[in-house]
């Protein structure tokens, strides 16, 4: 019994390092891929797949996943069809369709979010929850090994990135078939209407501390979209040879901080969990500003990695206080809700947004990223050599002074906007949300 449970969770760990690794192998650093070959005003598209295939996951999972099929099959199916999908994309780049290019992420989104909800099911079902955590922090180092491997390679800015993703996805594919049978949850049951629109789930917006909640948490996710849509080229920008791999830092940072947030939430509550959260976007995006100016390293360097406290304390706690205040009859629709406004609208909006405000910044970047690509020959090196440019931060002395000052000033506007944004939306959330909500063991 001992061995199958260990098999179990090493199936399960491995699913997990997979899922995410396929994310995190491309998600990163598409800015500069398709910027490099000329389609980065399809970037704001590509990116928003994510958020619209969020909103309509929950739809699919509900009609057909959780009703007809098992949920390994379905899994092993999505990551097949993504897979290929994605396998297409570096021809689309190459040919220039930036048309095809958004519709094979549309595709390979539509399949991929689903397996998110599918994957924990999968999870759930097999594992004690005390266990889970200990699964799900494969997810994460995936995602640190993608951009580990992408810093490596070389590869931040080349469309073999879609390559190591689709190869990953389909291979995760065959694998599903071999994780255990896991029979759809709702076989045979009606579908519930009220349940897949979340009707009951609107219903808690009457709650003053909630409905604050949702709205400032839909909000902060337009300001954090800057973050996820560009901070690969202002990087880039900045002198960093790999962006993909200096960014996995924020990762490194999340596995850290997610281990104490049991501690903090009982010690702070949510209020000042989800507050130290927003403040942190507002401090992360200060550094990027100030030290925009003159590549100040360390500012770059400390506001990548307070990824974790932005990550953590704002969506991990958000979703604790969801389960803590929602109904024991809805607690999945207010889950599903809170995913809905936050990774679906919110993000939707602020990809939006964050590429519109990148247009006056969009050709000086352009520019001063071709001459420091141009200031970097390619050579050849050895292994240690190329290890340490993962993390490394240069900028090549042929670049025109004036040129790198002229983008960093842009650089340094554009992220004092979200700054604001963000500093604004905590205000507001500080004065109007109190939470009166007890945890069930207090109870």
């Amino acid at each position: 019994m001992s061995n199958s449970n260990s098999s179990t969770t090493t199936k399960l760990s491995i699913m997990m390092f997979l899922q995410f690794f396929v994310w995190g192998a491309w998600f990163v650093t598409l800015f500069l891929v398709l910027g490099g070959n000329g389609l980065e005003d399809v970037t704001a598209d590509a990116y928003s797949t994510a958020p619209i295939a969020a909103i309509i996951a929950p739809l699919f999972l509900g009609l057909i996943a959780d009703r007809f099929f098992s949920s390994e099959k379905v899994m092993g199916v999505l990551m097949l069809v993504g897979g290929v999908l994605m396998l297409l994309v570096p021809g689309a780049v190459g040919n220039g369709n930036g048309s095809l290019v958004f519709w094979l992420f549309m595709g390979h989104m539509l399949c991929y979010m689903p397996t998110l909800g599918l994957g924990n099911t999968i999870a759930f079902t097999h594992l004690p929850r005390d266990v889970f955590p200990k699964v799900r922090v494969w997810g994460t180092v995936g995602w640190i090994v993608a951009g580990l491997v992408t810093g490596y390679l070389g590869w931040s800015a080349s469309t073999n990135l879609f390559w190591m993703a689709g190869i990953s996805s389909v291979a995760l594919g065959a694998f599903c078939f071999c994780l255990p049978n896991t029979p759809p949850p709702s076989a045979g049951q009606p579908v519930n209407v009220r349940a897949l629109f979340m009707v009951d789930a609107f219903k808690m917006f009457a709650i003053p501390a909630f409905a604050v909640f949702m709205i400032c948490s839909t909000l902060i996710c337009i300001p954090l979209a800057y973050y996820y849509s560009n901070a690969s080229p202002f990087l880039a920008n900045m002198g960093f040879e790999q962006p993909a791999s200096a960014m996995s830092i924020g990762q490194m940072s999340e596995i850290f901080f997610m281990l104490l947030i049991p501690f903090f939430f009982r010690k702070l509550g949510v209020k000042w969990m989800i507050m130290i959260g927003m403040m942190a976007w507002v401090l992360r995006y200060i550094l990027f500003a100030l030290g925009a100016p003159d590549q100040v390293a360390w500012m770059l360097f400390a506001g990548i990695a307070l990824h974790g406290i932005c990550y953590d304390f704002f969506f991990v706690t958000g979703f604790m206080y969801a389960d803590r205040i929602a109904p024991k009859n809805i607690k999945g629709q207010v889950q599903s809700m809170l995913v809905f406004f936050t990774q679906g609208v919110g993000m939707f909006i602020g990809f939006k947004v964050a590429a519109a405000k990148l247009g006056p910044v969009k050709s000086t970047s352009g520019s001063l990223g071709s001459a420091i690509t141009a200031g970097r020959p390619e050579e050849k090196i050895g292994f240690f050599e190329q290890f340490g440019q993962m993390f490394s931060v240069s900028m090549p002395s042929e670049v025109d002074s004036e040129l790198l000052s002229s983008a960093s000033d842009l650089w340094k506007d554009y992220w004092m906007l979200p700054a604001y944004m963000a500093a604004a939306i905590a205000v507001i959330f500080f004065l109007g949300f109190w939470d009166k909500s007890k945890d069930d063991s207090e109870e």
